[in-house]
């Protein structure tokens, strides 16, 4: 009870910390609600490092889809923190201060965080599992109801689909991502072995907990290895752009 006592007071002293607050005005419906949010855009020295990262990355889209080039891209970081950043659809990117400074990130290795949730984004990831997620349940309900199954067995065969398929094309999607980013960050000119210290540092933060078998991402000494297999391939393309460095200007993400 006394350990239950001193996580309820400081998952509230977390709460009074966190900033709360409401994004918009009450207008006529009354509205009120305080939002759960980090500060937007507060930490300026982090958030220039972040967006002269993306300067450089963003050109480089256009090897993988030249369509991308054309997306509105923007770059902000929230005083969060979590060891955690995206990139959504179109590229909207987000970083949390959390992730920069509790692992004491250095520019390779914000770059490749930066280029592993660019990658998501150009193979359009998310729209894959819904559409994966989409199929999975229509055909169990097909065929539970062909078969004459129950809803707790069909809710049994849900799992069991997610385990055999879905969770292993979701690790199959971050391995992508993982080698699409080394990728982007090495044309860069930004060195691919940030992303081994890089998930070295995440390994060690995360302490290698959780069921393998029931993660969407690959383990921790999987996700290094595949990384390190591929640095051969990438370090020409390194060297090339650390020998033309200051030849092209970077694309100027907007400053908002």
């Amino acid at each position: 009870m006394q350990t239950m006592t001193k996580l309820a007071a400081a998952f509230s002293l977390g709460l009074t910390l966190a900033a709360c607050t409401s994004t918009t005005d009450q207008g006529a419906t009354g509205i009120s609600r305080k939002q759960f949010l980090g500060k937007l855009n507060t930490d300026k020295a982090n958030l220039e490092r972040i967006r002269i990262i993306a300067d450089r990355l963003i050109p480089h889209v256009a090897t993988f889809r030249p369509d991308a080039l054309q997306w509105q891209w923007e770059v902000n970081l929230e005083t969060n923190d979590q060891l955690n950043a995206y990139c959504a659809p179109g590229g909207k990117i987000m970083f949390f201060t959390g992730i920069i400074n509790k692992l004491n990130l250095s520019d390779d290795e914000i770059a490749a965080i930066m280029g592993h949730e660019m990658a998501h984004a150009l193979r359009e990831h998310g729209r894959e599992r819904m559409s994966q997620a989409v199929a999975q349940n229509l055909g169990i309900a097909l065929g539970s109801k062909a078969l004459g199954i129950d809803e707790k067995k069909a809710q049994i065969a849900n799992m069991g689909a997610t385990v055999l398929f879905a969770l292993p094309n979701s690790r199959g999607q971050e391995a992508e991502a993982d080698i699409v980013g080394l990728e982007l960050m090495a044309r860069a000119g930004y060195n691919p072995q940030g992303a081994v210290s890089l998930w070295q540092k995440m390994g060690q933060a995360g302490g290698g907990g959780g069921i393998p078998w029931l993660s969407t991402h690959p383990s921790g000494p999987q996700r290094i290895e595949g990384i390190q297999s591929r640095i051969p391939q990438v370090m020409p393309l390194y060297n090339q752009a650390r020998a033309g460095a200051g030849k092209t200007p970077p694309r100027v993400v907007p400053r908002t």
